[in-house]
């Protein structure tokens, strides 16, 4: 299934060099700092790393391995990335350099250049258009910003982006040969794409239950397949919290409160000894009351900060309702975030982090970005219709939906909602090949393959020129 076929080779080629640029751009920013053994703990790559909102947590894990991912979005991932926390850490002893942007392209790039294999052969295999336009659709979806910067950065979601795109092929190709996953098949793709990010296991789910249809809630296939891998990856993550979270998490607060009680302690002497005030009661209630003044100036300022003022409130109070967002504007989102920067990079603000200064919305300054994203919009909206019979075609976009529902409808990470784009923007690309499959024979397939060669190669060299100028 991975060997690279005939056709494929001509197109996987161009990709595959064009990736490895890109790597080496990333590597070459940061490479000088980095490399340096010794200084890769967790503030080294935090403070210094800056590409949109992506972090470089595995960066950190790589070189001192520790379960610092969010346990319950990101629950094997730590343990996923443990042996390349042992390979680094033998080549920092053998070099005396630390590799670890070197390691961590290596896996990173395979994803990328298989995602974008599995996409050229949804086109070919369930779509069944011709090599030139799987191509360009393949071709398309790289163009896209925040699928061209998901590549290299080091996060996962180019990891996730693979499995999702792997998971849909293999559904798409169950569905023409007319059989089913299987358990095991279910539970092993379950397990790698939520183990990545939990969220998306659920698409394996949605995948599952269009392929094999009513058969998904066989008590055997629901109990083995469905129930029982959600309930261990779930009892997992709260497993992994109490053992290696929480009691990190109740020494910084002992600490952080004994080093709060050690300031305020030498404050009070010396307000102490500065007061004209002589009475202890007095000179204790004249205290507080200056300590109540610095609280409340230090939380007004604080809430002009970006990483409070560009998160919109949450719809409650609780442990996961807190990730939501009842009033960052859905439609302006929409229109400058959503189907914005996820596929066209910002000229001002480029690549700038909501939680160190990027407004949440920033407006295009050319009105030809705002034409391209129409006119992507609409072949979007038109390869919907044209697919609207199709099975695979449900399959992807209900995917989709639930990522919408997700992002615009609970609000989750709304505010830089483009840096999860490589979850969903493969959609797009697929429907679009549905038009392309209708139009097929007619003399609108040329004006259409035209229109897809125009914005492909507007993408392309607008993300590509500012990326790499940003990097360099």
């Amino acid at each position: 299934m991975f060997k690279i076929r005939r056709e494929e080779r001509p197109a996987a080629a161009v990709a595959l060099i064009t990736l490895i640029c890109l790597h080496a751009l990333m590597i070459s920013r940061y490479f000088a700092l980095f490399s340096q053994a010794g200084r890769g703990r967790w503030n080294i790559f935090i403070n210094n790393f800056g590409v949109s909102g992506f972090d470089p947590i595995t960066y950190s894990v790589v070189t001192y391995w520790d379960t610092v991912y969010n346990v319950y979005r990101h629950p094997l991932l730590a343990f996923m990335v443990w042996p390349l926390s042992m390979l680094n850490k033998g080549l920092t002893q053998l070099t005396g350099m630390n590799l670890v942007q070197f390691i961590v392209a290596v896996p990173l790039l395979a994803c990328a250049f298989y995602a974008f294999i599995f996409m050229f052969r949804i086109f070919r295999d369930i779509i069944k258009v011709g090599r030139t336009d799987a191509t360009l659709l393949s071709a398309l979806l790289f163009s896209f910003a925040y699928v061209m910067v998901s590549a290299v950065v080091p996060d996962h979601f180019c990891v996730s982006m693979f499995l999702l795109v792997f998971a849909l092929y293999v559904s798409g190709m169950k569905m023409q040969a007319g059989t089913r996953f299987k358990i095991w098949q279910t539970v092993a793709l379950f397990l790698a794409t939520a183990g990545v990010t939990l969220s998306n296991g659920i698409k394996i789910y949605i995948y599952s239950l269009f392929t094999n249809g009513r058969k998904f809630f066989r008590l055997k296939y629901f109990l083995f397949a469905v129930l029982l891998p959600a309930a261990l990856i779930w009892g997992f993550a709260r497993w992994e919290y109490r053992t290696y979270v929480l009691p990190k998490e109740k020494a910084r607060s002992e600490k952080r409160a004994q080093k709060n009680e050690e300031i305020k302690q030498k404050l009070f002497k010396i307000f102490k000894d500065t007061t004209s005030l002589k009475d202890d009661n007095e000179i204790r209630k004249a205290f507080n009351a200056e300590l109540q003044r610095r609280a409340e100036a230090k939380q007004k300022r604080d809430k002009e900060r970006p990483w409070n003022k560009h998160t919109g409130k949450p719809m409650g109070k609780g442990e996961f309702i807190e990730w939501t967002d009842a009033t960052t504007p859905r439609l302006t989102t929409a229109v400058e975030n959503l189907f914005g920067e996820s596929i066209q990079l910002h000229r001002s603000h480029l690549l700038e982090d909501t939680l160190r200064g990027r407004p949440v919305i920033v407006r295009y300054e050319w009105a030809a970005n705002y034409v391209a994203e129409a006119l992507l919009v609409m072949l979007f909206a038109a390869g919907i219709w044209c697919g609207r019979r199709s099975r695979f075609m449900w399959t992807a976009l209900s995917g989709f939906a639930f990522d919408m529902a997700l992002h615009l409808g609970l609000g989750f990470g709304i505010n830089e909602v483009y840096i999860m784009g490589a979850h969903w923007l493969f959609v797009i690309p697929i429907a679009i090949g549905f038009a392309v499959k209708a139009a097929e024979g007619r003399r609108a397939a040329r004006w259409l393959r035209a229109l897809l060669l125009l914005l492909t190669l507007w993408f392309m060299a607008y993300n590509a020129t500012l990326f790499a100028g940003y990097l360099i």
